[in-house]
């Protein structure tokens, strides 16, 4: 336009678009009664009657050609019609209409017809093949081309062009495989081929990184034969589809469901970083490193804020390395090893996150201007040597609190991180934050429960003459956490000994908690020298009890181990034996029986009546007596050793038979060998094994005198007691020990009944023993300044180890355990 004027250069201004309808289609509308309700201009164009005319007359006064009953009794089923119908003009000649009919039903409304029909002459002015070759080349949903039967390009559209960045007559002549030298285009070919060679369309998904583009491209293929008018194959179409938002999409969408997967699966800090970065590198990020507030690492519980996340008076942050994973070898990039501890400036993305509590994205920088070397002088020349060039450092925070920081950078791939990407940053370190604080509070109360352990269960095993013992506990490294299983060896009166092994079911510090309970239930059951069967039964009530606490008023706090004790319960296996007689008496609350292994070698488990767990209540619990002979093995054990998902329990048990009959140079030793053989790698239990050799005292050691009950006699006792010293010689023990026999022997003449016997037995201490046929137990008291009597036991307990009552079946034993000065014994 030049002054005002058109020049021959100026395109003719489009026509005005009528979208009304009303010109150049034909509109009715007709109820579902068969009634005229609207009819358009269009419509009076083509039949020649007005509006007026029409609407509300019958639409079957219009067709001349009367449709059949059958389709008329299918119309109101069907959602479309489509035919040619000759209808009836205002002047009476025929008109044959294509006719598109809608049917139309809408909710809460009556149904009814919309009828169309386009004029004649309302086709477009250009003929359909110059709208086919413009639509080709236009088109700008895809990129299209041809190729003939030779698979040489004909037509590539602007689309194709700009993709390829070639023009047309640049590729024309060229194989698909020759427009870019890669093996994605070479397979493309190869399905081209096979288009040619079928007849058949074929669909392909391609990914390529083309010339000009920062990151691979996905492209959805649809291959298709060319055919003429005739059916003849003349040609293979191809259209493409960007679909590389989608790609990425779809990418990013995988990257957080192999983050689910992969993070978390174990509960170990460490190991959940490292997760982290595995998953971020190299699908995500090419240099990936996970810090953590040094106090993390060191902290039961979440710390204070001002503890957890306050920088230093400069602003900096102390971090603590935990992960890092590169694309490159040996993660040359860097500067710090998993373990050390480096200041990161106030300046830098990490110091900035932390002192934020937000996400920080800087998507392009230029190496050379960062500042990243306060703290550690490497790591600014890092940065400039690898040419790292978009970074994000993302907050790893869990429950309100901050727990460190994960940094992401690019130095290999071109382009930069997008906003885009620190979503996904953030989703995927949201995730692994709640892994490792996870895994941080299982390793702290894991870590308590092992102290509470430690705590609780013996460190070493007492010197006694009664057996040679060593034991082993194994907690598992399991999610379900440290188990409640206990041992004990425990010195009983008589140089005898009692060994326990107990299991109480659950895990964690409650667990702990109840089983220490339960094991100082025992000893000082054991202390009163009740029998295995009856300790049982008072630890069964022990635990009913506990059960019971867990009913009282709600408005106090329950005892989390009593209400543990509730809902799992116990197992526990009592064992007394006796160097004297070599008897065993056994009594089991619902536990694995134990094993014995002769001197030869022989292996068999003892076949202790199998009592009720502990905590039902109501049952009796048996006992069984067997002789061991010297040298024997009595392996104790919990059911962790021999029981576990993928094995039978009879397996286990013959796995530990085959490892005891397998001799070995000490006890240590083969407590060692059965954990290395019997238990899988990662044993799903607590294990705890007690294996003790029999010994038994030497008879020249042990003396027994039956006394009659005549007052006379106690100096004849005292006459017995000195000439067996000085047979063992062991005079120095003369007088106290003349002095208490004097005094028990005195006792059960005076309050007690026969048979009276007296008892010597010598080991790394002397143990004397007086018998009556009374169940009458002595007490201490307190004699006043007159009294004749009433300080025997007083003396016996001054001048004694210790001294104590048991209980048998004829009446009771009272006893006394003096030292010796020098015993001749290990």
């Amino acid at each position: 336009m030049v002054d005002g004027r058109r020049t021959s250069h100026d395109a003719e201004p489009p026509n005005p678009v009528d979208m009304s309808g009303d010109s150049l289609t034909a509109r009715a509308v007709v109820d579902e009664n068969g009634m005229i309700t609207e009819w358009s201009e269009g419509a009076r164009r083509l039949l020649g009657y007005s509006s007026v005319q029409v609407v509300g007359r019958p639409a079957a006064d219009l067709i001349d050609k009367r449709i059949s009953t059958g389709a008329l009794r299918r119309l109101p089923t069907l959602p479309r019609w489509t035919g040619t119908v000759r209808l009836r003009h205002q002047n009476g000649h025929q008109v044959d209409a294509r006719v598109l009919a809608h049917h139309r039903r809408e909710e809460g409304t009556a149904g009814n017809w919309l009828v169309l029909s386009p004029l004649a002459g309302t086709g477009a002015a250009q003929g359909p093949e110059k709208l086919a070759v413009w639509s080709f080349y236009q088109a700008s949903c895809c990129s299209m081309e041809t190729y003939d039967t030779n698979l040489r390009l004909r037509q590539a559209n602007h689309s194709s062009q700009r993709a390829l960045d070639l023009t047309e007559a640049e590729m024309q002549g060229l194989r698909h495989a020759e427009l870019v030298a890669h093996p994605e285009f070479e397979r493309v070919e190869q399905c081209m081929a096979r288009v040619l060679e079928t007849g058949e369309p074929q669909d392909v998904a391609v990914q390529v990184q083309v010339a000009g583009e920062l990151r691979k491209q996905a492209w959805s293929l649809s291959l298709y034969p060319i055919r003429d008018e005739g059916g003849v194959l003349r040609g293979v179409g191809l259209s493409a589809h960007d679909m590389t938002e989608q790609y990425w999409a779809h990418k990013r969408l995988q990257l957080l469901n192999d983050a689910g997967a992969r993070i978390g699966s174990t509960l170990s800090v460490a190991r959940t970083a490292q997760e982290l970065v595995d998953v971020a590198v190299p699908e995500f990020a090419d240099f990936a490193t996970v810090d953590l507030l040094p106090d993390v690492e060191r902290t039961e519980a979440a710390p204070p804020e001002d503890a957890m996340s306050g920088p230093t008076a400069e602003g900096s942050f102390m971090l603590r390395r935990v992960a890092q994973q590169s694309v490159l070898p040996n993660i040359a990039e860097a500067v710090l090893r998993p373990g050390e501890v480096d200041d990161y400036a106030a300046s830098s993305p990490t110091a900035e996150c932390l002192a934020t509590g937000r996400a920080v994205l800087h998507a392009e920088f230029a190496p050379d201007s960062a500042d990243w070397s306060v703290g550690h002088p490497g790591r600014e020349e890092s940065v400039r040597a690898f040419g790292i060039h978009s970074v994000m450092a993302v907050p790893l925070t869990a429950r309100g609190h901050t727990l460190g920081v994960a940094v992401f950078l690019r130095h290999q791939r071109p382009e930069s991180f997008t906003e885009g990407d620190l979503l996904l940053a953030e989703e995927i370190t949201a995730r692994a934050a709640v892994c490792i604080d996870n895994a941080r509070r299982y390793t702290r109360e894991r870590e308590t429960a092992l102290a509470l352990q430690r705590a609780l269960l013996p460190q070493r095993l007492p010197v006694q003459p009664a057996v040679e013992a060593a034991f082993r506990y194994l907690p598992t490294d399991t999610l379900a956490g440290v188990g409640g299983d206990w041992f004990d060896l425990i010195p009983l009166s008589g140089a005898r000994v009692a060994l326990v092994v107990g299991d109480v079911v659950g895990h964690g510090v409650q667990a702990s908690a109840i089983m220490g309970r339960l094991r100082t239930a025992v000893r000082t059951l054991a202390d009163i020298d009740l029998p295995p069967d009856e300790l049982l039964t008072h630890l069964d009530d022990l635990v009913i009890r506990l059960s019971a606490d867990t009913d009282t008023d709600g408005a106090s706090p329950r005892d989390q181990s009593a209400e543990m004790a509730a809902g799992l319960g116990a197992t526990c296996l009592y064992a007394v034996y006796d160097p004297v007689s070599r008897l065993c008496t056994v009594a089991s609350a619902g536990h694995p029986v134990p094993a014995v292994v002769s001197s030869g070698g022989a292996v068999d488990f003892l076949d202790v009546p199998a009592g009720p767990p502990l905590g039902l209540g109501g049952l009796p619990f048996e006992t069984i007596e067997v002789t061991l002979p010297e040298g024997s093995l009595l392996a104790l054990y919990t059911d962790g050793l021999v029981e576990y998902r993928e094995q039978d329990i009879d397996e286990g048990i013959a796995r530990l038979s085959r490892a005891l009959a397998d001799p070995a140079t000490s006890l240590d030793a083969l407590c060692d060998k059965v954990l290395a053989t019997v238990p899988p790698e990662h044993p799903t239990d607590d294990i705890a094994l007690l294996i003790a050799r029999t010994q038994a005292l030497d008879p020249r050691h042990v003396v027994t005198w039956d006394l009659p009950a005549d007052p006379a006699m106690v100096a004849g006792a005292r006459k017995l007691v000195t000439a067996q010293l000085d047979a063992w010689n062991v005079q120095e023990a003369s007088f106290v020990t003349e002095l208490v026999v004097s005094e028990l022997v005195t006792n059960a003449i005076r309050h007690a009944e026969p048979p009276i016997e007296l008892r010597l037995l010598r080991g790394r201490h002397l143990i004397c023993e007086v018998s009556d046929g009374t169940s009458t137990a002595p007490h201490l008291r307190r004699a006043r300044t007159y009294d004749e009597g009433g300080r025997g036991l007083l003396l016996v307990a001054q001048v004694s180890r210790g001294w104590g009552t048991r209980h048998t079946g004829t009446g009771k034993t009272i006893w006394a355990e003096l030292a010796l000065d020098s015993p001749e014994f290990p």
